[in-house]
């Protein structure tokens, strides 16, 4: 099946609907939590459900969204929703970007302009990207998802086809997130078909059974991003073992409770983004709620859930026993603030890393938060290679 244009179009008794439930909603108890410590706090959801009720405007995002080329397809019977942006330049580099959980497609907004036209943000013609921008199966509008089995390791199949159908026999990839572990995988899978890869976070590809990064690859200096990474697996973690084991059990009840969705997804973007503690420091109020919306009005939260399921009942398999996985030349972006932090050594052993720049500030959702950074890093990384 070929591609066809598509518009978003939300219908306007789903959104009479959100705001009616809005007008009921029923909070939680919440006391001495003002640092979060005990998760999401009450009162700073409070304050931005008055936001979402009485000042938000979805028309106004969805003609923002609409102002990009969309399309979707169906590739063994899995609907694919995408953006694509022709380059302007003289020889394009065709690009797809690789989203993960809790994000969405619309998390690459602020570095689709300036890859596919770099000369009217300020860049070189000759940096031009095809920027491709799926959404992940189950994810917004690649949607309804009614085949089990999907995750990251065989979503690279779906992409490998997506690229034959928009004439791409080669591309680079990009991500962090599941973004970067499709990346690594299509990489891995598909090294004929890979000119590139670049991510901003790694981890073993077996991580869903337990593999983890050796300690003794940390280096000296490098021990705190050791620490980082302890930190996340045994305190930030539970929400994986939840997702892994009974994802419809807490989806029935975020689907129903836009209270719910917004608390659940809230407190990652606010944790696992180098903010601070203060999440406006890094995403707006509209962005936050942007971001809640496209989950809303697609009703995907439980098929993006199930991606982590999906994950930890097939283990990873490599499809050769070289020590490095990645023969492709690699980029890599280290974000001071993610949630997992990749040694040098662990990294160079596993890929062809041709390019390693680390920004200054920046977290988990590295396009949203730190857009110039990761813009100047691809255009560096791509650059480089022939």
């Amino acid at each position: 099946m070929t591609a066809t244009p598509f518009r978003i179009d939300v219908p306007q008794l789903v959104l009479d609907d959100l705001q009616a439930r809005l007008e009921r909603a029923r909070f939680a108890e919440d006391f001495a939590n003002d640092d979060w410590s005990y998760g999401t706090s009450g009162t700073y959801l409070q304050q931005l459900v008055a936001y979402w009720k009485n000042d938000y405007d979805w028309r106004a995002t969805e003609r923002e969204i609409n102002a990009f080329p969309h399309f979707r397809t169906v590739i063994d019977d899995v609907p694919i929703h995408f953006i694509h942006v022709k380059g302007r330049g003289p020889n394009p580099r065709p690009i797809i970007l690789n989203h993960g959980w809790p994000w969405t497609f619309w998390d690459m907004q602020k570095i689709i302009g300036p890859l596919a036209d770099p000369a009217a943000h300020g860049g070189d013609p000759a940096d031009a990207f095809d920027v491709v921008v799926p959404s992940l199966p189950g994810f917004g509008f690649s949607t309804p998802l009614r085949k089990p089995g999907l995750h990251f390791h065989n979503t690279p199949d779906l992409w490998v086809k997506l690229m034959d159908q928009l004439g791409y026999p080669r591309f680079a990839t990009h991500g962090g997130d599941f973004g970067a572990m499709l990346s690594f995988q299509m990489a891995h899978k598909y090294p004929d078909r890979i000119t590139g890869m670049h991510v901003h976070l790694a981890v073993p590809l077996d991580v869903f059974s337990g593999v983890m990064i050796p300690e003794e690859d940390f280096a000296p200096d490098e021990q705190h991003m050791l620490v980082r990474t302890r930190n996340f697996a045994q305190a930030e973690s539970a929400y994986m073992a939840l997702h892994s084991t009974k994802p419809m059990t807490l989806a029935h009840a975020l689907n129903d409770s836009p209270i719910g969705l917004l608390s659940w997804i809230l407190e990652k973007r606010r944790t696992w983004s180098d903010s601070g503690g203060d999440v406006e420091s890094r995403f707006s109020k509209k962005e936050l709620i942007d971001t809640i919306m496209i989950y809303w009005i697609t009703q995907s939260i439980g098929t993006t859930m199930r991606y982590y399921y999906e994950a930890a009942h097939d283990p990873w398999k490599p499809v050769h026993n070289r020590p490095r996985l990645v023969d492709v030349p690699v980029g890599f972006l280290h974000m001071p603030g993610d949630i997992v932090l990749a040694p040098r050594k662990w990294l160079e052993r596993i890929f062809n890393l041709v390019s390693w720049n680390e920004l200054a500030a920046g977290g988990h959702f590295a396009p949203m938060e730190e857009p110039e950074g990761v813009i100047a890093d691809l255009r560096q990384f791509f650059r480089s290679l022939p």
